[in-house]
């Protein structure tokens, strides 16, 4: 490719979360991750605005993963460009785009179990139809591997980097390493200062996938996860801020992997704890944050250890 793309990242405010999605200024314009319901109109519209470009142009709708504050405004934004645009998911994570009732079924089947919330369930469901502006039908399925045309000599790789969750992928521009991984590399977490991953050996593949062989030259965060000092980094890395992102995930994920196999080990008790079962792996690694702010990473993680590290459990 010898056409320079420009990237321009689109911040859609959330609570004390800040939603990124990420304009891709090709011939065929593409928008990596699209944010709430309301983050079209009110936050990417005006921003392709004031850059000169108008959201009815875009053509492609890159979802990176299946979470509400990723594929929340996907119908939104594809209303807008007059359903012209192809919508992109992997293929494990499309129920989620299609029903909100898969985010009801993923929190009760996961984090759900170990909160004490009896509305739990409702707030979730109520959530998902706040934030989720419709269910919707992908027009393109990716397993990894796909090649995708941006127009002109525009070239997107898909690169499966499952973990986060199941079908959790990675954008790559072709001839400019510039690479869009949504959540999939987590650091400390972002605002619940704890990393979520629902197949932790998944995850720590899909890290050394990203450090080893598709290199970035620059690094698109969907959040501003944290370090290790609790400073967040931004959305853009350069290329050695990326490799400190991947290596600073790789030896999070092993110190959380260690205290969760002794925990696991000792055998799971529950305490008043708010962390229990849980609570030697939240004091192994001095995590003191709240683990019942959704989305909840601490019991989705460890809800992942044990479950790929205890099957029957």
């Amino acid at each position: 490719m010898t056409q320079h793309v420009p990237v321009h990242p689109l911040v859609s405010p959330w609570g004390r979360f800040g939603l990124y999605s990420f304009f891709v200024d090709a011939p065929e314009p593409a928008i990596v991750d699209t944010g709430i319901a309301s983050s079209p109109a009110e936050g990417m519209a005006p921003a392709l605005e004031a850059l000169g470009r108008r959201i009815e142009d875009v053509r492609w709708i890159l979802l990176t993963h299946g979470h509400i504050d990723h594929i929340g405004g996907a119908h939104a934004l594809w209303e807008l460009t007059g359903r012209r645009a192809q919508v992109v998911i992997h293929e494990a994570d499309a129920p989620m785009l299609r029903s909100r009732r898969a985010h009801v079924e993923e929190y009760l089947e996961g984090r759900g179990r170990y909160l004490d919330d009896p509305d739990g369930e409702a707030r979730v469901a109520a959530a998902g139809e706040a934030v989720i502006s419709g269910e919707l039908e992908p027009t393109m399925l990716v397993r990894g591997g796909e090649t995708i045309s941006l127009g002109g000599d525009v070239t997107v790789t898909v690169h499966p980097i499952p973990g986060h969750t199941p079908g959790s992928v990675a954008y790559v521009i072709d001839g400019q390493d510039d690479v869009f991984v949504g959540d999939a590399v987590q650091v400390h977490g972002a605002a619940n200062g704890f990393p979520g991953f629902v197949d932790p050996a998944s995850y720590r593949r899909s890290l050394l996938h990203l450090r080893d062989e598709v290199r970035p030259q620059h690094l698109y965060l969907g959040h501003p996860y944290r370090r290790t000092d609790g400073v967040a980094y931004g959305v853009e890395l350069d290329a050695r801020q990326a490799r400190e992102a991947l290596e600073e995930s790789l030896a999070i994920e092993g110190r959380v992997s260690a205290a969760a196999h002794d925990c696991l080990s000792a055998g799971l008790h529950e305490t008043a704890s708010p962390y229990s079962p849980f609570a030697p792996v939240a004091e192994a690694v001095g995590y003191d944050g709240d683990p019942t702010l959704e989305p909840s990473p601490f019991f989705t993680s460890m809800h992942g250890y044990r479950t790929h590290l205890t099957p029957h459990a």
